[in-house]
């Protein structure tokens, strides 16, 4: 039987790349965006890993299904870790957020803008009652380029250097993307926790 899996994003890029991930598992995938009524939880936590625990615990006990929900972001050492936990409200839009960051590292150079994506994913079910049964991260490591390059992505994928890639992250195929970002990672290793649920063996 297939169960359902609620995914707590309301974010339609970071969807399409969760559903690449996932592709393959038993499950009907929902999003925030099948519960309307249900307004989004305010992210308070101080890290990513708080980020995501509360979210899944939040739409775990709203829903009443079982409930993956990652927080991920931007760390950048020259800015002390910034934007950090808080990319997604870093500024208003992708192109704001690209210019910004741009902005800020005007002044900084070479091995200084090192950087990297980090992204915590956790899975939570509903019953007895809303609990966390696993939590893991990703990281994709680079830097901040100079000028933004490609279109395929979404954020800061732009202006993200990949060394181990060899160009910006926003100028790979998503096919590829989808085995080395952050949250591809993350997912990878929360995809036996999802495997042991399907299979009944966790509570």
């Amino acid at each position: 039987m297939m169960r359902k899996l609620v995914i707590a994003t309301t974010n339609r890029g970071k969807l399409r790349e969760l559903e690449k991930l996932l592709e393959g598992m038993n499950v009907e995938l929902l999003t925030a965006l099948d519960f309307p009524a249900i307004e989004a939880p305010e992210e308070t936590g101080a890290t990513f890993e708080e980020n995501a625990k509360l979210k899944a615990l939040y739409y775990a006990e709203k829903t009443g299904e079982a409930c993956v929900a990652d927080d991920s972001g931007l760390v950048v050492d020259a800015l002390g870790g910034r934007p950090g936990v808080h990319s997604a409200r870093y500024a208003a839009t992708d192109a704001e957020r690209i210019a910004k960051i741009l902005a800020e590292m005007r002044d900084v150079a070479g091995a200084h803008r090192a950087a990297r994506f980090v992204c915590a994913a956790a899975l939570a079910l509903p019953i007895p009652t809303p609990h966390v049964v696993a939590i893991e991260e990703g990281r994709l490591e680079g830097h901040i380029a100079y000028e933004p390059r490609g279109t395929n992505g979404f954020g800061f994928d732009p202006v993200f250097y990949v060394e181990e890639l060899g160009c910006h992250l926003a100028e790979v195929a998503t096919e590829v993307k989808n085995t080395v970002s952050h949250r591809a990672r993350a997912f990878a290793r929360l995809k036996p926790w999802l495997a042991q649920w399907l299979e009944g063996k966790l509570t």
